[in-house]
């Protein structure tokens, strides 16, 4: 929320000019006097700062202006898609999961793959590598990959994010050209969540499979 006038908390405010030139270190109640005293209001532009800085202006012009700003910068929310393999997946499901991928690519989304170990296949964690490197190489004309193949626990992963579009080429599409269709996937292939900003890095263990 922003403050303005005398809803302005802060003791002392550091005060500028609608046009950014610094007036000086003040009382907020004085700074707030000066800008009634030439027709205009005391807004709250940096709360953080030390101390915060307010700028004189006129609020209902100032408060136009962000709402266009918003509008012309909307806020975007990339989505975090999962596509699970298993160490003996068969050849046409995974023509399936990779077409899936490419479906989340081509929304802008990142997709994390993981294969997870089952049983004796912990014994050859290698075969779960060579897997997701599969995976990576038929995904070159979709995506880049963000974070290589590694072992993290019982399972290994990697992250993929979307090629601009205008380099993009799909790999996986049904013999007649059409994409294969998502009725085709079981929801357990599938997990989703959101988030901003950067992806945070997963398990920092061992790149490279066990011996």
């Amino acid at each position: 929320m922003t403050r303005v006038n005398e809803y302005i908390r802060a003791p002392k405010v550091r005060v500028v000019t609608d046009s950014g030139e610094l007036i000086g270190v003040m009382s907020s109640r004085e700074a707030v006097s000066k800008a009634k005293s030439i027709g205009l209001d005391l807004v709250e532009i940096a709360a953080k700062a030390d101390p915060p800085v307010c700028k004189v202006c006129d609020y209902g012009k100032y408060k136009y202006e962000q709402s266009k700003l918003k509008k012309s910068n909307p806020k975007t929310t990339t989505k975090l898609k999962e596509i699970k393999f298993r160490v003996r997946t068969e050849e046409h499901d995974y023509n399936l999961k990779c077409s899936r991928i490419e479906n989340f690519l081509e929304e802008g989304n990142k997709v994390k793959v993981q294969l997870q170990f089952r049983g004796r296949e912990n014994a050859h964690k290698d075969l779960g590598f060579v897997v997701l490197q599969r995976v990576a190489e038929d995904m070159v004309g979709m995506a880049n990959l963000d974070q290589r193949p590694r072992l993290a626990g019982r399972a290994v992963t990697m992250l993929l994010s979307p090629l601009p579009k205008d380099q993009r080429k799909r790999k996986f599409l049904m013999e007649h050209g059409e994409l294969i269709d998502e009725d085709d996937f079981d929801d357990d292939d599938e997990e989703e969540e959101e988030y901003e900003g950067e992806v945070v890095d997963m398990d920092e263990s061992a790149d490279e499979p066990e011996d």
